[in-house]
C-alpha cells in the first residue's frame, strides 16, 4: 500500500521582517489571506490524507478563515520554524500517521506553488524513497564579504536557491531535526546532517517567500498575472 501523504505549514511565526500588525501569512493577497492561497495550493492532491498548521498560542485569526475542502488540523507551534514542524510531526506521530507516511512541509508565507512543481516534486520523492525539495538555481554573482568589503566570488555552477516544500518521510524527518538542533536550517539540512542525500527538484521562481511588503506586491502581480 502507498504510504499516506501529510502537508505541514508552520504557521507560529510573527514575521517581524515584514512589519504591521498582523504576522505576514494574515497579510490579504487577492482579496484573500496569504496562508488562505497557500492552503488552497494543496487541494486536489491525490492521497493526502490532512494537513497540519502549527499555530501561536495566542492566535486568534485562524480559525475564522475560508479554509480548503480537506481535513486540516492545528496545533500549538514553537518560538522557531523548527520548532513548529517538530511539534506538527509529532501530532502525526501520536496521532493518525505512520513513521514511513510522506510529509511535505511548506512554508506559510509561499502562496503561490505551482500545481505542476507540486505533482514533479512528490514523483521524484516517492521515485528515490529519500526525500527531496524544490529550488531554482542561483542566477546572481555571490560575494564572500566582510567589514564592508568583498572578500571572494563564489562559483555558482552547483549553487541553488532553498524552497518548499521539502519532502521526507515522517519518522526519519521527525529523527533527522532532533539531531540536528538548531543548527539545521531547513528539513534538508537536517537530513542532509543525517547522512542522506536528498533530491533537488528544480521549481519555478514564482513560488516565492513573502518576507516583506515589496514581496507581496510582487506576489499580487503575479497572482493577477495567473
Amino acid at each position: 500500500m502507498r504510504n499516506r501523504r501529510w502537508v505541514v505549514i508552520p504557521a507560529a511565526g510573527r514575521g517581524e521582517r515584514f512589519g504591521g500588525s498582523l504576522p505576514k501569512q494574515y497579510a490579504k493577497l487577492g482579496g484573500r489571506t496569504v496562508i488562505e492561497h497557500t492552503l488552497a495550493c494543496f487541494a486536489g492532491v491525490p492521497g493526502l490524507a490532512g494537513i497540519v498548521v502549527p499555530l501561536a498560542a495566542d492566535d486568534k485569526i485562524f480559525g475564522k478563515l475560508t479554509l480548503p475542502n480537506l481535513p486540516v488540523h492545528t496545533t500549538i507551534g514553537g518560538a522557531t520554524r523548527a520548532q513548529s514542524v517538530l511539534a506538527a510531526l509529532e501530532w502525526l506521530q501520536n496521532g493518525p500517521a505512520a513513521d514511513q507516511d510522506w510529509v511535505l512541509v511548506h512554508d506559510a508565507a509561499r502562496p503561490l506553488l505551482a500545481r505542476a512543481d507540486l505533482d514533479a516534486l512528490i514523483a521524484e520523492c516517492e521515485q528515490n524513497d529519500v526525500g527531496g525539495l524544490l529550488g531554482v538555481p542561483v542566477a546572481d554573482t555571490l560575494k564572500r564579504s566582510s567589514g564592508g568589503q568583498v572578500h571572494g566570488t563564489m562559483r555558482r555552477d552547483d549553487v541553488w536557491h532553498a524552497m518548499t516544500p521539502q519532502m521526507f518521510k515522517l519518522g526519519p524527518l521527525e529523527r533527522a531535526l532532533r539531531a540536528a538542533g538548531p543548527e539545521a536550517t531547513d528539513e534538508a539540512m537536517a537530513m542532509e546532517m543525517a547522512g542522506v542525500a536528498p533530491a533537488m527538484v528544480r521549481g519555478s521562481t514564482d513560488n516565492l517567500k513573502i518576507t516583506t511588503v515589496g514581496d507581496l506586491l510582487v506576489a499580487d502581480a503575479i497572482l493577477a498575472a495567473r
